[in-house]
């Protein structure tokens, strides 16, 4: 508590300089457009909210990274067993696009790798963000924007044994994959409205989906913001949340109190909650 009440006093001057020099900013703009004959005074009053604007957020970042090494770290590897934290690094693409539910990016980028074991079962996660190139041509020139159309976490769990069949399980989705996907219609009404399901095999869809499954999907996807996706592959789930949010982030102007570290210690609670939910530790859905 100590250290977080250190870190919560860095957090609150980071903020005040962001303030004061986003007040200052505006104020010096206002008199440079306003008032033209003291349009000097504009500039001397905007430059030092620049530069307050710059410390301010280059303070705010630097704490982030410092608490994640320092608290985010300690927490994970309390949490999970051979937890292992790194924030600056995530999985590779390879990984995310062996999920096959996510088409290829333009531009990429992956951070927050967590990987361990919990009740008897590996995995490995990160944060993932995947951004679509657009450019548009005008009359004045050549425009380029930049649209995110994946923004949150991808989880993978490991088995012993092998899935029978390539099953994807998708909110408002399809499968990016050249396998013989067909898609399949289940006996559970509310989840084919929830849910596209594509299997190479519809037998195998109607083995590992059953009932019991079908309702621990809907409760995962009912408890957690975004689109959800699933896809079981040889002997991996893949597991996907499109909230379009970072996970393990400070926020600013947000209270840093004990309360947000429960709310971290809850969405790392995310991968307990799926191995439970799903019964992943026992394996009951899989074939010998």
């Amino acid at each position: 508590m100590e250290e977080l009440d250190i870190f919560k006093q860095r957090k609150e001057k980071s903020e005040k300089s962001i303030i004061i020099g986003a007040i200052l900013l505006i104020l010096g703009i206002a008199l440079f457009v306003l008032l033209q004959n003291i349009m000097v005074l504009g500039i001397i009053i905007a430059l030092p909210g620049i530069v307050l604007l710059a410390i301010g957020f280059t303070k705010f970042q630097k704490l982030s990274d410092e608490f994640k090494v320092k608290v985010m770290k300690k927490l994970i590897e309390d949490l999970i067993e051979d937890g292992v934290y790194n924030p600056k690094f995530g999985l590779s693409m390879s990984q995310v696009y062996s999920s096959e539910f996510v088409r290829r990016a333009d531009r990429d980028h992956t951070e927050d790798y967590i990987s361990g074991v919990m009740d008897g079962v590996k995995f490995e996660s990160s944060d993932v963000k995947l951004e679509e190139k657009h450019v548009r041509h005008t009359k004045n020139g050549t425009q380029t924007t930049w649209e995110t159309y994946f923004l949150g976490r991808i989880f993978i769990f490991d088995f012993n044994k092998r899935f029978d069949g390539y099953i994807q399980v998708l909110e408002n989705n399809r499968p990016h994959s050249n396998r013989k996907f067909k898609k399949v219609k289940l006996e559970s009404v509310a989840f084919n409205k929830k849910f596209n399901t594509y299997s190479t095999s519809e037998h195998s869809a109607f083995y590992v989906l059953t009932p019991h499954f079908m309702e621990a999907l809907m409760n995962f996807e009912k408890n957690n913001r975004g689109k959800i996706y699933f896809s079981f592959i040889d002997n991996l789930l893949y597991i996907g949340i499109n909230n379009m949010r970072d996970t393990f982030e400070l926020r600013m102007f947000k209270t840093l109190d004990q309360r947000t570290l429960d709310e971290f210690k809850n969405e790392l609670l995310v991968i307990k909650d799926v191995i439970h939910e799903l019964k992943l530790n026992n394996k009951l859905f899989m074939k010998e």
